[in-house]
């Protein structure tokens, strides 16, 4: 059972998750598109309200994953937009629904901040994510950035949280 640890970018379990993420896209980064940047996050960005941070704790406490939502610009002032960045499970901890467990408590705790819509950038090597982000209800939108290391941009409407 995965536990979901309220943490700052900063703190040393998501520090290393985070790096461990970065190292496993530079490795497996498709040559074609260049060099991997990895960009690491402001911890103000995933503060609550703006935001927040998770740590993906297993069955004994031990740190196996990240993910973290951000508020960003609407699209022509509309929506209240949240961005889903650095979900990641490391590989021991994947193929048994955690990924989904992760991305549906960061879209709770959008939905809760007043979220109308959800927002990710990818990138088409990871067919995984790709995959999980369609079954989860996620469609192909217009680019909302100039991340470098994306192909594929993905939206979601959410309803925000009765307040």
């Amino acid at each position: 059972m995965l536990r979901f640890r309220d943490a700052a970018v900063t703190d040393p379990d998501a520090n290393r998750m985070l790096g461990e993420y970065f190292a496993e896209r530079a490795e497996g980064f498709p040559p074609e598109q260049g060099e991997y940047r990895p960009t690491w996050p402001e911890a103000a960005q995933f503060t609550p309200p703006a935001g927040v941070f998770l740590v993906v704790e297993d069955e004994t406490g031990g740190a196996v994953g990240c993910g973290g939502i951000r508020r960003i610009a609407s699209a022509d002032g509309g929506l209240l937009r949240y961005e889903v960045k650095h979900l990641w499970l490391a590989p021991a901890a994947r193929g048994r629904g955690g990924g989904r467990a992760l991305l549906g408590e960061l879209e709770r705790r959008a939905v809760a901040f007043g979220a109308e819509e959800l927002v990710l950038d990818t990138n088409a090597s990871l067919a995984a994510a790709g995959g999980l982000y369609a079954a989860s209800g996620y469609v192909a939108i217009e680019p909302y950035n100039d991340n470098p290391n994306a192909t594929d941009w993905y939206g979601k409407r959410v309803e925000p949280a009765a307040g």
